[in-house]
């Protein structure tokens, strides 16, 4: 199996879909799945989904939701800019991260938690 890389999206960024049915869509990141290399942008690859009537959705019927997709067919998109770019991650001295935008080499900074 081939080795997982660890992606420097997280939950909150405002990404741009690169490839697919639903390219040059924008949206912030609603969940990561680390595992499957994937992740769910708002508004971006909306699925139905039938479901008869239940004790938790007594009405049942058409659940429209957000599949995820692939961490590679997202890019971060600059906040200065506005421009889909690459990152870096440069190490200061004191051993902190910080993730650069390759286009305009602005550091982006890492969501608020409520977000």
């Amino acid at each position: 199996m081939a080795r997982k890389r660890p992606s420097s999206i997280v939950k909150g960024d405002r990404v741009r879909v690169i490839r697919g049915n639903f390219r040059d869509m924008e949206g912030p990141v609603l969940n990561v799945i680390p595992a499957k290399e994937r992740v769910v942008v708002e508004g971006v690859n909306m699925r139905k989904r039938h479901e008869r009537p239940s004790e938790a959705n007594p009405e049942g019927g058409i659940i429209t939701f957000e599949a995820p997709i692939h961490v590679s067919n997202v890019m971060l998109v600059d906040p200065a800019g506005g421009q889909a770019s690459r990152i870096r991650v440069r190490k200061e001295a004191d051993g902190t991260k910080e993730r650069i935008a390759v286009k305009t080499g602005n550091p982006l900074p890492k969501p608020h938690a409520g977000a």
